[in-house]
């Protein structure tokens, strides 16, 4: 597949002065080096019968058009907006519940991973919720960019009880984190395996700590394993794992 170059300010002069000498469009291409089809294509986008081709104009055209590529961030500009930061923000939901409550109401339709997406870019940057409810995400954010620990003696997945493999009783944990805005904090978030539910909290420094603040206010029927990665912000899971009473589970090693 052969990439395309966009014309240059001093291509679009040369265009313009060569068709003000009445060149055809495979001379001016020849002598500027491209496809007559290029040159034929550029006049007429930027001309009119009553309005001349400006290179000038052309050049702030393909300056303004070339804003408009890319994804575009459905959250920046949509009126959901003010909706979703009070859902989230001050109702706590999930962007499960929110992208779910929208599209029932039928006035509009997001889907949840543009919410994870907003809320990773900072849109919705009032603070990440400490108690959301509702399903696990779905989309898997970029996250902390500070490589695997090393877990060499630490229990492995294949070690869980099978209450946990099953997802037939309460208390099993699958944890992660997201990377914050400025990449100076992260998210972490603590998912149950069998009701979906989601804990989430900031953590700045230390995400032991965040662990523990979140299940010390559990009791311990409800927290009775955890699965983490093999990611070095869980290095000290011992920690954690004594300090609420829950045993701790990795993934192996070449596991995503």
């Amino acid at each position: 597949m052969t990439l395309y170059i966009h014309l240059t300010t001093q291509e679009r002069e040369m265009i313009f002065l060569y068709h003000s000498f009445g060149f055809s469009f495979r001379r001016i291409g020849r002598l500027i080096k491209r496809s007559p089809l290029t040159v034929m294509r550029e006049i007429k986008r930027h001309s009119t019968k009553i309005k001349p081709y400006s290179p000038s104009l052309a050049q702030k055209s393909y300056h303004k058009n070339k804003q408009k590529c890319g994804r575009k961030r459905v959250l920046d500009t949509s009126p959901l907006k003010e909706t979703v930061c009070k859902l989230f923000l001050e109702d706590q939901w999930s962007p499960e519940q929110i992208a779910n409550r929208i599209k029932m109401e039928k006035y509009a339709t997001i889907s949840c991973n543009a919410i994870y997406r907003s809320i990773y870019r900072g849109l919705l940057n009032k603070g990440f919720t400490t108690d959301s409810r509702g399903a696990c995400r779905k989309l898997r954010l970029k996250r902390l960019e500070d490589g695997r620990g090393k877990f060499n003696d630490a229990p492995t997945i294949h070690e869980h009880p099978l209450e946990a493999e099953n997802r037939k009783t309460l208390g099993h944990w699958e944890a992660d984190t997201v990377i914050g805005v400025k990449g100076s904090a992260c998210l972490v978030t603590l998912v149950d395996r069998k009701s979906r539910f989601l804990l989430t909290s900031k953590a700045a420094l230390s995400v032991s700590n965040v662990i523990i603040n979140l299940f010390s206010e559990l009791p311990l029927g409800k927290r009775r394993t955890i699965t983490p990665d093999r990611r070095s912000e869980f290095a000290l899971y011992q920690k954690f794992s004594e300090a609420t009473n829950i045993n701790c589970y990795f993934s192996d090693s070449q596991a995503p």
